[in-house]
């Protein structure tokens, strides 16, 4: 547990240094973007169960449209009331990049659970909990095998199987894997790890 509780996050520090400074000219870009396309701020707030269960709020580029009657809930990429614009960040993951400033802040990891909503955390069993023991990530096992289209009980499955077996080369795999996830989509490259 020495690399999850302390290597990883001077990993985390260093590459999502990293990221920030060679993505500026495409969030730079995409802030502009959204500006223009669509009304409403640039950024989208959510709270987030993080390490422990203990609520923090991540930070995405908004792709919907604004809708104040709208409760939390996951969307899809075919879902309408996603701007055309959000298609296209939501297809490449560029709407997750400000998610590196959770990173810096130690809210979240690289690659870790996906962090979930508030209300998940009391919806499910006790022995899935156990992904609350590691940072939640921008990406993370289970988004590499499957994402959206497995269900919640197969995710805390893979969420679960990361903690008990998290290390270096794991962490690689996943990463490497999500790279060809974005460049080559998630019908390629989707399948199990």
């Amino acid at each position: 547990m020495i690399y999850c509780n302390w290597i990883k996050r001077a990993f985390d520090i260093l590459l999502s240094s990293m990221v920030l400074f060679f993505f500026l000219p495409i969030l730079l870009g995409a802030i502009v973007l959204i500006r223009l396309s669509s009304q409403g701020g640039v950024f989208f707030f959510q709270e987030r169960a993080g390490l422990n269960g203990r609520p923090f709020n991540i930070i995405k580029f908004r792709t919907m449209y604004l809708d104040p009657d709208r409760g939390p809930g996951q969307t899809y990429q075919s879902d309408p009331e996603v701007t055309p614009l959000g298609r296209v960040l939501r297809r490449l993951k560029i709407d997750e990049l400000p998610q590196v400033i959770n990173v810096l802040k130690g809210d979240m990891s690289l690659i870790g659970p996906r962090p979930c909503l508030m209300h998940t955390c009391s919806e499910m069993p006790n022995w899935a909990k156990k992904r609350f023991h590691v940072r939640p990530g921008i990406t993370g096992f289970a988004q590499v095998n499957g994402n959206i289209s497995i269900t919640w009980q197969e995710r805390w499955k893979y969420d679960v199987n990361y903690v008990e077996n998290c290390s270096f080369l794991l962490d690689l795999k996943i990463l490497i894997k999500t790279v060809l996830v974005v460049f080559f989509g998630e019908e390629t490259f989707g399948k199990k790890l």
